[in-house]
């Protein structure tokens, strides 16, 4: 029996080990990032809806989501004694209660990679100097002349959000609809909105990417998105609109939020992929970076807190397809829609000023 316990034991070590291997923690350690390291390492026994496949499999299939729930979270401004309360457990929460809904702050500021306001999370082996990145022109400039220069579109479209405010939920509460009036798209209109009341041409593609099938639904946004470039050769920004999943323990969800004007918000995250180890054929990704970092840092200077740590990863996410790609995660399942379309409204605006500076 004691023999047979340290096998099992040893065997579970060679597994821990092996997967740091392959989720490319080594690479921060050797880089002196322990912190960063024991966080990621941590985050990713926690992740949930497959998140923890996607970032296992960095080379592989981009079908899965492309984020990593950031370590970095505090609890969130209090707003009112029902955002307060809403960590402990509600007296009033039904029989088929899954779990607790967490109001938390993920904060930018303890990000490894920071410059004057742009907050990053680096799972690259890129070494990326801020100051001198933001020095560069983009190659291209928004022409502002109610040409179409924005597409938004979903890879995962029916990513949806908590129909109303509490600090639980159960089983029958949906993550996903067909509705566009309850889904992601209904925030991605929310960002079209503010975007067209600049003078900035927008199309807003609302198309059901994942509705078929969540595997092929990358493949079928790039193939969306080309058909727009084709007609619409004046498009230079794709932004595709997704919300994110974060877990807290086995079985609470995490709602990201901070209080702007007043109002509560869900965060929001960038995601930029670039040319890194096996990712190959992306030589825009520069201008991407370059353009995601502009709208990191109005974000903080609009909106302090509204962006958690931009998430810059060796993957393409199809933005080897424009100059200017960029990826939003609108907050989380655990906030509600209001909250989501409230963040809509401040990343336009925030957008919408930097194309403006831009031009």
């Amino acid at each position: 029996m004691r023999l047979f316990r340290r096998a099992a034991a040893l065997f579970l070590c060679v597994c821990v080990i092996c997967f740091i291997a392959r989720s490319g923690l080594l690479d921060k350690l050797g880089k002196g990032d322990t912190a960063v390291g024991a966080a990621y390492f941590s985050a990713m026994l926690a992740m949930p809806e497959g998140a923890a496949a996607g970032a296992a499999a960095a080379d592989g299939e981009e079908d899965e989501e492309p984020y990593i729930p950031d370590p970095q979270i505090v609890e969130a401004p209090v707003l009112s004694s029902r955002v307060s309360a809403a960590s402990q457990p509600s007296a009033a929460d039904p029989a088929d209660t899954v779990g607790k809904i967490l109001p938390k702050f993920i904060s930018p500021y303890t990000a490894g990679l920071h410059w004057n306001k742009i907050y990053i999370r680096n799972m690259t082996s890129k070494e990326i100097d801020l100051e001198a990145e933001m020095a560069q022109p983009l190659s291209w400039a928004p022409a502002i002349t109610g040409e179409p220069e924005v597409l938004i579109l979903h890879t995962h479209a029916t990513e949806s959000y908590m129909p109303e405010d509490r600090d639980f939920y159960t089983a029958d509460d949906p993550t996903h609809s067909e509705d566009d009036s309850q889904n992601v798209v209904r925030v991605g209109e929310a960002i079209a909105q503010q975007l067209t009341a600049a003078g900035i041409g927008v199309i807003h593609d609302k198309t059901l990417h994942d509705k078929a099938s969540y595997t092929g639904s990358y493949g079928r946004s790039a193939e969306t998105a080309a058909r727009y470039l084709e007609e619409y050769p004046s498009i230079k920004v794709i932004l595709d609109v997704h919300r994110d999943s974060v877990s807290s323990g086995e079985k609470d969800k995490v709602k990201p939020v901070v209080e702007v004007d007043g109002r509560q918000a869900a965060q929001i995250m960038l995601v930029v992929g670039c040319e890194d180890g096996k990712v190959t054929d992306f030589p825009n990704w520069r201008e991407n970076f370059r353009l995601a970092i502009r709208m990191q840092q109005t974000c903080e200077e609009l909106y302090p807190g509204l962006a958690r740590p931009m998430y810059f990863a060796p993957k393409k996410y199809n933005q080897n397809l424009s100059p200017g790609s960029m990826l939003f995660e609108m907050g989380t399942e655990a906030n509600t829609l209001e909250e989501a379309v409230y963040a809509g409204e401040l990343a336009g605006k925030a957008l919408a000023q930097v194309l403006l500076d831009l031009k």
